[in-house]
C-alpha cells in the first residue's frame, strides 16, 4: 500500500489512508465481493468491486460502486468511484449538513 500511496503522490497525506485487505474479510463484510460469474470463468477470484469509501470518525458517510450489468467489475466506466465524483459526493454532504 506504502508504493501506491508514492506513486499516487500522496505518501506523506494527513487525509488519505491506503488500506490492503489480503484475505478478503472486509471486502465480504462490505457487500463488495465481485461475484459475477463473469470474471470468475477467466480465472478472477476473490476480486472486490470497485468502490470508495468516505469515512468519517469510523462512520462510513459516503459510497459508491462501478458496477454495471455488462460491465460488473466497473472497469469500462469506473468515474463514480474516481476521485472527482468522491469530491462532489463530499462536497454535496457538507454542503446538506452531513447527511445525504
Amino acid at each position: 500500500m506504502k508504493a501506491w500511496a508514492e506513486d499516487q503522490g500522496v505518501a506523506d497525506s494527513q487525509v488519505i489512508d491506503f488500506m490492503g485487505d489480503p484475505t478478503g474479510e472486509l471486502t465480504k463484510k462490505l457487500g463488495m465481493e465481485l461475484t459475477h460469474p463473469g470474471p470468475a470463468s477467466v480465472g478472477i477470484i476473490g476480486r472486490c468491486k470497485r468502490f470508495a469509501l468516505y469515512v468519517e470518525d469510523c462512520v462510513v458517510k459516503v459510497v459508491r460502486v462501478s458496477e454495471s450489468p455488462d460491465d460488473p467489475a466497473g472497469d469500462a466506466n469506473p468515474d463514480a468511484t474516481c476521485a472527482p465524483a468522491m469530491m462532489e459526493a463530499i462536497r454535496a454532504l457538507k454542503e446538506s449538513g452531513g447527511e445525504l
